[in-house]
């Protein structure tokens, strides 16, 4: 067993050694596939899997991090701390029940404190069929010119023309117009991209090598940024598929916290197009699919935006003073990434019942 604080770190190189400290302490071999870029600090780069069980299990959970860069701090911290946790690793093993770790599904955005892959590209926005006409965000298409402004920070004019339009079409309207991915603007915030990215292509062909036999498959993806501090809302990940969420719920769910959708309103998240999650019907049809994004809070929607705004606008302009993208780069980890004790214990202590309850629900 390690502490909660040695699970989790502030830099993405630090993160992937511990979690390959932890693969080898508990005996796992892991799969790396390297990135074609390096690191800020000139790092490799990998999505690093590891699978904790048998190869051919019919049950199978998975653990993933970083599918939003920058947001990996949490998740690695998790799944270093579940490595060396061994009331857990023997919770599934007497299950029958494998676990795939799959650590830093952007290990790009994960290093560069960025929420985006190297292609400028939201991941969890980028799962569609390409050969497809791709969906239109006319709301955002609206907001574009005023979210990436010319200069940083932005004028007290833009400010006050951003704050009359959530006053007049509301806070509800903002966040879906902003976040529910876009496919127009490839400079733009939650750009979905237009082809899939190396981690689109990466992760299926994880999910091809280790989940292509399972029958039943459980996942849980770990995200920040939505929601009240340290409160992990469970969010159903997957298609409008009402057998599934209540699968979600009779594993995850309590009266009092339901597993929360973006297809009834109930989640903090908008209604998101291109899912990472549907991955899943393309790659492992024969299996019956459990998901849900388990996102823990950290500021408010709007710090979180205007952070966001703040690193495409940075995207845009590398020529910025070399003290202002300092500043731009430590507000993004502070945003997505919450450095205190207590935050990291409720991550873990969540997480833990979580993973548990997904043990269970896939024994069942």
């Amino acid at each position: 067993m390690i502490g909660v604080g040695e699970a989790f770190s502030p830099r993405y190189a630090q993160a992937r050694q511990k979690f390959l400290q932890g693969c080898a302490s508990a005996g796992l071999a892991v799969r790396s596939h390297v990135h074609p870029r390096k690191g800020r600090e000139g790092e490799a780069l990998a999505m690093d899997v590891a699978l904790d069980g048998e190869a051919k299990a019919e049950n199978l959970l998975i653990v993933s991090s970083a599918c939003h860069g920058v947001e990996g701090h949490c998740g690695s911290g998790v799944q270093a701390f579940a490595l060396h946790d061994a009331e857990w690793r023997e919770k599934a093993r007497d299950q029958g029940v494998a676990v795939l770790y799959v650590h830093a599904l952007n290990p790009y955005g994960f290093s560069y404190s960025r929420r985006v892959t190297h292609e400028n590209v939201d991941l969890n926005r980028n799962f569609l069929d390409f050969s497809q006409p791709r969906p239109v965000n006319e709301a955002y298409a609206r907001l574009h010119p005023l979210l990436l402004p010319d200069e940083w920070p932005p004028t007290p004019a833009n400010q006050a023309e951003i704050g009359s339009l959530i006053e007049r079409e509301g806070l509800g309207f903002y966040q879906a117009a902003v976040t529910r991915g876009q496919y127009q603007f490839a400079d733009g915030l939650f750009y979905g991209g237009d082809a899939p990215t190396w981690s689109n292509r990466t992760l299926r062909e994880v999910l091809r090598t280790h989940a292509g036999g399972a029958r039943r498959i459980g996942w849980i993806d770990f995200h920040t940024g939505l929601g009240p501090s340290g409160i992990g809302e469970r969010i159903f990940a997957g298609r409008d598929d009402k057998a599934a969420y209540a699968r979600a719920n009779a594993w995850w769910g309590t009266a009092a916290a339901p597993v929360t959708s973006m297809y009834d309103g109930s989640s903090t998240s908008a209604f998101l197009t291109g899912l990472m999650c549907y991955a899943l019907d393309d790659e492992c049809p024969q299996a019956e699919h459990t998901s849900i994004a388990l996102e823990y809070g950290t500021l408010s929607m709007l710090e979180v935006t205007q952070a966001l705004r703040a690193d495409h606008w940075l995207h845009k302009h590398p020529e910025a003073p070399a003290e202002l993208a300092a500043a731009i780069r430590s507000q993004m980890l502070e945003t997505f990434y919450t450095d205190t004790d207590a935050w990291r214990g409720q991550v873990i202590s969540q997480a833990r019942q979580a993973m548990f309850q997904a043990v269970d629900g896939l024994a069942s």
